[in-house]
């Protein structure tokens, strides 16, 4: 988008990320909230769901000169009803100018071309801009980089979104730790002062390493493609020239590969991390791999005096881009603690669950679910098109009910378009099912659905789809 000058009230369509532009208003900061560092952007205020963020100005564009192109390529429910709002917003507007003019100020002054009233939280016109049959929508992909709903909304002041903690006690007696929105754009977020390592620079890795560096950590990285460093050389990381030297240096190394023996590799392997381990360094396994895995690096990591940690991510590609993961931990939660920083620049929310191995159970269980509901999503465009019916309209609809979601259409979409770029591996995913059915026969628990769709992406694979985007499943159904 070009860049444009805007002032306070000005009507503007924001973009984030890779969410389509959404309508909103430039709007004053709280007065305790600092604007991030190094970027020219305007504080948002988006139509529909009372969400806040801060949108680089070259991601704006004025609300009337690009009102007919937007809803020409938006068409979701929640879309029209922002764009409701804002047009019940403007006759507001115009019903006051309306009842104002000719009266002009004590001295006879007109300023018919005055701006529109900045709208407070708590001011009564905002009750044009909600529907009141509609749930708040915190959840909504399209603003989560800094959300400020009304319900957050402190009496006083405003206190730094990535410092309020949400405690969650749960029936297993874990405990997890819900970071309430903290994410890279958040310029509140105060770097530890802890050397960090990061080995790893994969679709996942690249993007949590430019987060960290981006939030003012201090950085060495390594990977096996050491191509693959140079790009965060330039952005101020350093370099370290094996895995054991990163460990030595470093204060708390991260790892993010892409299996389990991807994992132990790394730390065992010849000038492994195991070798750079001495007592009070922290170890982070960040890879999604089985619980067994897990429960060995621990060992061998503690057995040298150090700490260890594990911490998968959910998410994809742009997810990691954005900053905007969910992390789930467990082990050391000293470590986790120490990580704090490092999880709010790489992760939207992050999660302690306990003692080590749980976080790959949880990981691998969530995997399952998302691989087996993709590959039902695939299933269901084919007999789609087998029947003689139209696959757009099956998604249209398929995006106005219960199930719609970001990812159920950005998978369609890529699908339609014969769009198979990673945005996470479609190798991964097998491998994360195969796990979750190991784990479910350890378990003596039943795992017939993932099971069924394990055989799907194994002939997806089988038909050289193993580095296409997860959603190359559907080539399995047409070949």
């Amino acid at each position: 988008m070009a860049t444009v000058h805007l002032r306070i009230g000005d009507l503007v369509w924001g973009k984030l990320g890779r969410y389509p532009p959404w309508p909103g208003k430039v709007v004053s900061p709280p007065k305790d909230l600092k604007k991030p560092r190094g970027k020219k952007c305007h504080f948002v205020k988006f139509f529909g769901t009372e969400d806040h963020a801060w949108i680089k100005v070259e991601q704006l564009k004025p609300y009337h000169a690009h009102k007919e192109e937007m809803i020409k390529i938006n068409k979701g429910k929640r879309f029209q009803q922002a764009v409701d709002a804002v047009e019940d917003f403007l006759k507001k507007a115009k019903g006051k100018e309306q009842n104002s003019d000719g009266k002009g100020d004590s001295k006879g002054k007109k300023t018919p071309n005055k701006p529109l009233k900045i709208l407070e939280e708590d001011d009564e016109d905002l009750s044009a801009l909600k529907d009141p049959s509609e749930k708040p929508v915190k959840d909504d992909p399209h603003f989560h980089h800094f959300l400020l709903s009304q319900s957050e909304k402190p009496a006083s002041s405003m206190e730094p979104i990535s410092k309020r903690l949400k405690i969650i006690d749960e029936d297993s007696g874990s405990t997890s730790i819900q970071a309430a929105d903290s994410t890279a754009i958040n310029g509140s977020i105060i770097p530890t002062d802890k050397r960090i390592g990061f080995l790893g620079l994969g679709l996942m890795g690249s993007g949590i390493v430019s987060n960290l560096l981006k939030m003012g950590h201090v950085v060495t990285v390594w990977n096996r493609t050491a191509e693959k460093c140079d790009l965060f050389i330039q952005e101020g990381a350093r370099l370290g020239r094996t895995p054991a030297e990163v460990a030595s240096m470093c204060d708390i190394t991260f790892s993010c590969v892409s299996d389990p023996k991807a994992a132990r590799d790394l730390v065992l392997g010849p000038s492994g991390v195991l070798q750079g381990i001495r007592p009070g360094k922290c170890y982070v396994e960040m890879s999604t791999v089985d619980p067994e895995t897990i429960t060995e690096l621990s060992q061998v990591i503690t057995s040298r005096g150090g700490r260890f940690l594990e911490a998968p991510v959910a998410g994809s590609q742009q997810l990691s881009n954005d900053g905007m993961l969910v992390i789930l931990s467990a082990g050391d939660r000293t470590v986790y603690e120490d990580c704090s920083s490092c999880f709010q620049a790489m992760g939207k929310t992050s999660f302690f669950l306990g003692e080590a191995g749980n976080a790959a159970r949880m990981m691998l269980i969530l995997n399952m679910v998302q691989g087996s509901f993709m590959a039902t999503i695939a299933e269901g465009l084919t007999l789609a098109q087998a029947t003689g019916q139209s696959q757009q309209t099956f998604l249209d609809i398929l995006c106005q009910g219960q199930m719609a979601s970001t990812f159920v259409d950005q998978k369609c979409q890529n699908i339609l378009q014969g769009n198979f770029k990673p945005d996470y591996y479609l190798k991964h995913i097998q491998k994360d099912l195969r796990l979750a059915i190991s784990m479910g026969d350890m378990a003596n628990h039943p795992t017939p659905m993932a099971a069924a769709a394990n055989e799907v992406y194994k002939r997806a694979k089988a038909l050289d789809q193993s580095d296409n985007d997860i959603s190359a499943v559907y080539r399995a159904y047409i070949h």
